[in-house]
């Protein structure tokens, strides 16, 4: 449920005590509720999660919620658009209190340029994504409802958030009526 990537934290915390400059990686956070990114805006920055976690979710044109992944430790948010030179694919907000090392983005298309080291955590990471996102989308076609919400309590116990109901029917990909049954039929 909260992915996170301890060895991309540690590289981007080494590189953020061997800066020249200052204004390259900075340390700056976020509010429980704040935007670090908005969907269809453009990057200001590639972000590591240092500390906290944060949601990432898409809105749709219907004005419908999807909650793509929660990131805590480690993950990297924004390197798409960085790579891609495109607006934010989704939005990104804090669940919690959140500490980000925020790299400039001619810092972050630089060091994409010239370390081999950061290319190939950020492959080991999309990788994780790609086979995370393919177990989750076989998990909620093959399962119940009350087994995938029976899993995300679990999840979200393990890791002390609450999630609103609106919050969860978007995660599982449903509706709150939906959740509402699932509610129901868990407690029968």
């Amino acid at each position: 449920m909260v992915r996170t990537n301890q060895t991309l934290l540690e590289y981007a915390g080494m590189l953020y005590n061997k800066q020249s400059r200052k204004e390259d990686i900075i340390v700056k956070n976020f509010a429980n509720g704040q935007v670090l990114l908005r969907q269809n805006m453009p990057a200001a920055k590639v972000i590591i999660v240092k500390e906290g976690i944060t949601k990432c979710y898409l809105t749709e044109s219907n004005d419908k919620t999807y909650i793509i992944e929660f990131l805590g430790k480690g993950e990297v948010i924004g390197e798409l658009e960085c790579i891609r030179n495109i607006p934010c694919l989704c939005s990104v907000e804090a669940v919690t209190d959140v500490f980000v090392y925020a790299f400039s983005v001619s810092y972050f298309q630089y060091l994409l340029q010239t370390d081999l080291q950061l290319n190939h955590y950020l492959l080991d990471s999309f990788a994780g994504r790609i086979i995370n996102t393919s177990i989750r989308s076989s998990f909620q076609q093959l399962y119940t409802v009350e087994h995938s919400l029976k899993k995300l309590l679990e999840l979200q116990s393990k890791h002390g958030l609450t999630l609103s109901k609106e919050e969860m029917a978007s995660y599982l990909g449903i509706t709150v009526r939906t959740l509402n049954r699932g509610i129901r039929n868990l407690s029968v």
